[in-house]
């Protein structure tokens, strides 16, 4: 399926795509990859340097809601490999509506080009733990579970998936979906949590941690996540769904003060501060479905902080200069109230109520 394949991958300059189209270029040699990108705040032409001169690979700048060019690159390729998203749930609570335009309007003129293209012999649609909504202490979802989105991100995206479901229903399309727990590792933007707690830390200034930051996330190695992904497109079966966790489940706080030991920083750098709307206290999810078909994380909890740590000391060049753009405009607007009025972390009073 993937070793001599075409391979198109939307949204392939973001952390999650980048990550993929260099674990496939490593391990197919045969295979070639176009990269299908806006390049948008989160996108970073950096993070594929190493293979840019590298003939299998092609960088497309473009936005996959324009039909045109979908079309033209889709009767190319023999796989699709959907990253393009808007994905950060803060943002989505701002402004949704391009959240809609890219993962379910974006979603669709991706779907309705493949199904006109006989030669796409597989749609992978790399979608979100987020839209099963907040599971209750023990429970897990599974692929079988209703959807329950509760922030406009999440609503987004399981509307991609619903279309998904409906061009394997309609028309055949090979559509194969997976929601993945959360990710971290190289090249993720730093204003998703763990880079931004990480580089912040670096920078001696306070991490600001949502309510009382017992939040429970699952954290999966990003390269995991490539491997799940590329043993989904050989051996899933297509119109089902796929979940990919790695049973790494920490609370948010547990995280903060692993990252600060790790970067041997102090404790007194936690700002507990407002918590976000709507603020899903816990995910998890069943990932048997794929497990039978060969995959286990390689990284615990631990190992993966550990590496992604160690990749943002190693990297200052990267992240350094996003500090200097329009981030520092968004941060303050997320953070600067919420700051001012944080609440320092206490080792002796515990976490605020």
């Amino acid at each position: 399926m993937l070793d001599d394949a075409r391979i198109l991958v939307t949204g392939g300059c973001g952390f999650i795509g980048s990550n993929f189209i260099l674990h496939l270029l490593e391990r197919y040699p045969d295979c070639r990859v176009v990269n299908l990108d806006k390049l948008t705040y989160a996108s970073n032409h950096a993070n594929l340097r190493d293979v840019e001169g590298d003939p299998r690979y092609r960088f497309v700048q473009g936005d996959i809601c324009d039909g045109e060019l979908v079309d033209g690159l889709m009767a190319e390729v023999d796989v699709v490999f959907n990253f393009a998203a808007e994905t950060h749930v803060d943002r989505s609570l701002m402004e949704a509506g391009s959240f809609i335009l890219t993962d379910v309007l974006g979603t669709h003129v991706l779907l309705d080009s493949a199904r006109r293209h006989p030669n796409v012999k597989r749609f992978v649609q790399v979608s979100t733990d987020e839209v099963y909504g907040e599971m209750s202490p023990g429970a897990r979802a599974k692929e079988s579970d209703p959807l329950h989105p509760r922030s406009p991100y999440a609503a987004s995206k399981a509307g991609g998936d619903a279309q998904c479901n409906a061009f394997f229903e309609t028309y055949g399309l090979p559509v194969i979906i997976t929601r993945a727990a959360n990710n971290i590792g190289p090249r993720q933007h730093i204003e998703k949590m763990v880079p931004l707690f990480v580089t912040s830390a670096m920078r001696d200034e306070p991490l600001p941690l949502y309510g009382d930051g017992r939040q429970v996330r699952d954290w999966l190695y990003v390269e995991d996540h490539c491997r799940a992904l590329e043993l989904i497109a050989r051996e899933g079966e297509p119109g089902e769904v796929y979940n990919i966790g790695a049973d790494n489940q920490e609370e948010n706080i547990r995280l903060a003060k692993a990252l600060l030991q790790l970067l041997e920083k102090p404790l007194s750098l936690i700002r507990f501060v407002e918590d976000r709307k709507g603020h899903d206290r816990r995910y998890a999810v069943d990932s048997s479905k794929l497990r039978a078909l060969g995959w286990a994380p390689q990284h615990d909890f631990l190992s993966a902080l550990e590496r992604t740590v160690q990749w943002y000391q190693e990297n200052r060049w990267w992240w350094e200069p996003i500090y200097a753009g329009p981030f520092r405009d968004y941060y303050q607007r997320q953070y600067g109230d919420r700051l001012a009025s944080g609440v320092p972390y206490d080792p002796e009073g515990g976490t605020p109520q």
